[in-house]
């Protein structure tokens, strides 16, 4: 896994935003929206986002056996990825701080250190079949491959080196996350969501271009039509 290690070892980490409170209280505790410098006195129930998903179907029981498998390795790399996405955007935020190259180089190693000691263990402990979809939830979450973040945060010649040890293990650091496409990372997603449902996950919204209702209407209507 050490390919992957190396992405975890470009991201930085401890820069996260807070959260703004939209809600005032008074004395009478009337909830209020403020909205342009006024007060607006509200009484409504604010709910959580609910949705209605399907009821998981299978076609056997080795479709439901390889669905379950998934989803055990789905939840236990998700938060790796939540996690390279986080660092990501905690790094351009913090270079973006810094002017000199010096401070840069010097930021980068402390923040590598930290990784290393913190993660390293525990990333070389995925399996190959963990390491491919960890791959394809970085994609998801950055909206870009595990092998151009490499390249844009190392060098070139890399993650060039990288994908190629990768290709040994079957794991291509180039792969996308598809799940228009392809079925297995539609499972995933699907996996993603209803974990996210249960409150297994905190899922992030992906920046990448698909929308989960769609994607179920066109897997049900493919399963339907092969079935025919």
């Amino acid at each position: 896994m050490k390919y992957i290690i190396c992405l975890f070892l470009c991201l930085p980490c401890g820069l996260f935003a807070q959260e703004v409170n939209e809600f005032v209280k008074d004395s009478t505790e009337v909830e209020y929206i403020i909205i342009a410098g006024d007060s607006i006195p509200h009484t409504s129930i604010y709910l959580d986002e609910v949705m209605l998903l399907d009821k998981l179907s299978f076609k056997d029981k080795a479709d439901r056996r390889r669905y379950y498998i998934l989803r055990r390795k789905t939840i236990k790399v998700y938060p790796y990825a939540k996690l390279a996405a986080d660092r990501l955007n905690a790094l351009n935020t913090k270079l973006k701080t810094l002017t000199k190259k010096r401070e840069k180089k010097k930021y980068a190693k402390k923040v590598q250190k930290y990784i290393e000691e913190e993660f390293s263990e525990e990333l070389k402990k995925l399996t190959k079949t963990e390491g491919q979809i960890l791959v394809k939830l970085i994609h998801r979450q950055t909206g870009d491959t595990a092998f151009n973040l490499i390249k844009e945060l190392r060098n070139g010649w890399r993650a060039f080196w990288y994908n190629s040890t990768a290709y040994l293990f079957n794991i291509s650091l180039k792969r996308e996350y598809d799940p228009e496409n392809v079925e297995e990372d539609y499972l995933i997603e699907d996996i993603l969501v209803r974990a996210w449902q249960r409150g297994i996950l905190k899922l992030v919204k992906s920046p990448l271009n698909f929308e989960y209702y769609k994607l179920s209407n066109k897997w049900e209507i493919t399963d339907k039509s092969n079935n025919n």
